[in-house]
């Protein structure tokens, strides 16, 4: 084979070798561990049943965005109730009533001139809110204990942000809030839940 016929097979196998790097896939999103309690002894409450309510509705319009968490907010309300509370007996009912599970993006207002032109602007923030109320309820349907916790964090995003660098921060602000509500909560029903706590 000629000199001629070697550099033209050297520069098919070249081009070959492009293309099947163009096609590789792009690195995969991050994946997130679901945000449970287990590492904690559950809350015993003397009642019958512990049941969940959910009062609220999550939504993906704008300018919510909790529906986009890696962990949703209601997903980890949910575990932990089923994590931290349990029914060690009685003729009384838990129930648990997710309020508010919601993030909302706000838009924040930029600087202009020539000075930005090097920095990272905060360009969005984004407001958590949890609440959830448990109440213990008698066979004839009164509360006779109640115990609420509202939780809020607020976050902002640089410009440059990437998806992954947002997927982080969002399920960092989930996991933050979610721990100081349940050492709040587990604080509202020793607290005010005489006679029902039984651990």
């Amino acid at each position: 084979m000629n000199s001629r016929g070697v550099v033209g097979i050297a520069f098919v196998a070249a081009v070959a070798a492009s293309a099947l790097a163009g096609c590789s896939s792009p690195p995969p999103h991050p994946q997130y561990p679901d945000i449970r309690f287990n590492n904690e002894p559950p809350i015993a409450l003397a009642v019958g049943t512990v049941s969940l309510r959910e009062d609220y509705t999550p939504s993906d319009q704008p300018p919510h965005v909790e529906e986009h968490f890696p962990v949703t907010p209601m997903r980890a309300l949910e575990n932990w109730a089923h994590d931290r509370l349990r029914a060690s007996g009685g003729p009384d009912r838990a129930v648990i009533d997710i309020t508010d599970a919601s993030v909302v993006e706000a838009a924040l207002p930029r600087k202009t001139g020539d000075s930005t032109w090097f920095t990272n602007e905060q360009s969005e923030r984004y407001d958590m809110t949890i609440k959830i109320t448990i109440n213990v309820v008698d066979s004839t349907g009164l509360v006779v204990r109640t115990a609420t916790v509202r939780a809020a964090r607020s976050q902002t995003v640089g410009e440059n942000i990437s998806p992954d660098q947002r997927d982080q921060t969002w399920y960092d602000m989930t996991k933050d809030i979610m721990a100081a509500f349940d050492r709040q909560m587990e604080n509202e029903i020793r607290n005010h839940f005489t006679g029902f706590v039984t651990n």
